[in-house]
């Protein structure tokens, strides 16, 4: 009989210990020690069992390396692509996380559709959705190939059994806290099994050379569930991010072997699933109203893909001894610098008033780039005065007052005018940058907040 022992892992980087300790002695957290049952097995490399034989590998010499051109698997869809760098890589094991009710099943099984109908068979494994689940969700987004074969079962050997029979184009795993294998005896979700899952998963794609993505869920901190070495495993680390309350969704890499982090795709939540949005900027500033105070427009970088944003203000004068300031979708703590740099260099009374800022779309801004068109937002609706509507402004504010250079000034102002602004504010040091000049447009360079706040206003 197999022996049964207690030991402890850490849920942070799954290290390993045989007795419980308040700060874990490779990682240094605290109380990220659970107790978890396990059983020691034998690991068997049966082919049936593991989807790997006998271990061939043997040491090459690198320049004996045959390179051959990868050819990437298309999405079909281009923000997809973009995020990977073009496409999936085969044998790539990747991995997304997201908020639950977010739509990280609902993307992958659009994916599926479009790899099942443009390359081979895909193969869908789901351990928290049935069959007849799985087919009214497809049904509701209008899914029916049949080429896309699915699977309801938690047990990964006989998952990866079935993959190695089919021998996809693609594998999903929905979802990997889901998954368990009879070699551990732990509950599903637990360090020791998604640990070993990853592993096997791992193993099996590299040898098999078939692509696979497995969903994982986030804790209350918004960290992939499970041990912080699953991050590290894994080829590609996806996150699909945004307000359940809002319609837009953000895909994003943290890890990318085989392609830049700094792409992002956006999409739009609708009834029939998600949907590609191709000018964000045009959705996200299609209400603006043009003669309202307290409105400014900026632009920030979602990676590296600019974005047309508005921004509003509104100031009231406190009824309580200590004013409020809140901020929606921008930080805090930059909002009260802002208005201390107002105050202090400006000469403008915020002491005795509420502040609350709001970033329109429920999108989160936290470019350094986008403090100047906030402050100028706040003035406004200070003032009752309207910034022009075919303005942009831009600027990072130093604690001094000055106004300092922020990147991609061109790649900002060349998506600006796409959407007919003329006018431009931005930083002495950008101004001095620009390599072109256009009659079409209006640009002026400030040095100071001050500086800003007359030419907005004049």
């Amino acid at each position: 009989m197999a022996k049964v022992k207690t030991v402890f892992f850490c849920n942070n980087c799954g290290a390993e210990s045989a007795k419980w300790m308040g700060k874990c002695p490779q990682c240094g957290e605290w109380n990220t020690l659970v107790e978890e049952v396990v059983k020691e097995t034998k690991h068997s490399r049966t082919p049936t069992a593991r989807g790997v034989g006998k271990n061939t590998t043997k040491p090459v010499a690198l320049p004996d390396i045959e390179m051959s051109a990868v050819s990437r698997i298309p999405t079909t869809y281009k923000e997809i692509d973009r995020v990977l760098g073009g496409g999936i890589v085969p044998g790539a094991l990747m991995l997304l996380g997201g908020d639950p009710g977010i739509g990280k099943s609902t993307l992958l099984l659009q994916v599926s559709q479009t790899v099942a109908d443009t390359v081979g068979t895909v193969l869908y494994a789901s351990g928290e959705e049935s069959r007849l689940q799985l087919k009214l969700r497809a049904e509701r987004l209008h899914i029916n190939s049949n080429r896309l074969h699915v699977i309801a079962d938690t047990d990964l050997d006989h998952i990866l059994e079935v993959a190695l029979e089919q021998s996809p184009s693609l594998l999903v795993i929905d979802s990997i806290q889901t998954m368990y294998t009879t070699d551990i005896e732990a509950a599903p979700g637990s360090v020791s099994q998604v640990r070993e899952c990853t592993s096997r998963l791992l193993r099996f794609c590299k040898e098999q050379n078939i692509p696979t993505i497995i969903i994982g869920h986030v804790t209350k901190e918004g960290n992939i569930a499970g041990p912080r070495m699953l991050e590290h495993m894994v080829d590609v680390v996806l996150y699909f991010e945004g307000e359940r309350s809002y319609q837009f969704r953000i895909l994003r890499a943290i890890k990318n072997r085989f392609g830049s982090t700094s792409e992002t795709g956006i999409f739009t939540m609708i009834e029939d699933g998600l949907t590609e949005l191709a000018n964000p900027s045009a959705a996200l500033l299609a209400e603006r109203s043009d003669d309202e105070s307290g409105s400014a427009v900026m632009i920030y970088l979602e990676g590296v893909r600019p974005i047309l944003v508005e921004v509003q203000s509104l100031v009231a004068t406190t009824a309580f001894g200590m004013p409020r300031r809140t901020a929606i979708g921008y930080d805090l703590n930059r909002l009260i610098v802002l208005l201390a740099v107002l105050e202090k260099r400006c000469g403008f009374t915020l002491g005795n008033k509420d502040v609350y800022v709001n970033v329109i779309g429920g999108l989160k801004v936290n470019e350094p780039a986008c403090d100047l068109s906030m402050a100028v937002a706040i003035v406004s609706n200070l003032k009752n005065r309207v910034v022009p509507h075919d303005m942009i402004i831009l600027g990072e504010v130093g604690l001094t007052g000055n106004v300092r250079s922020i990147p991609r000034i061109e790649q900002r102002i060349n998506e600006a005018k796409k959407l007919g602004f003329t006018k431009f504010i931005i930083p002495d040091g950008n101004y001095k940058q620009i390599k072109h000049n256009d009659d079409s447009i209006q640009v002026r360079g400030v040095t100071s907040i001050a500086q800003a706040m007359q030419l907005v206003f004049s």
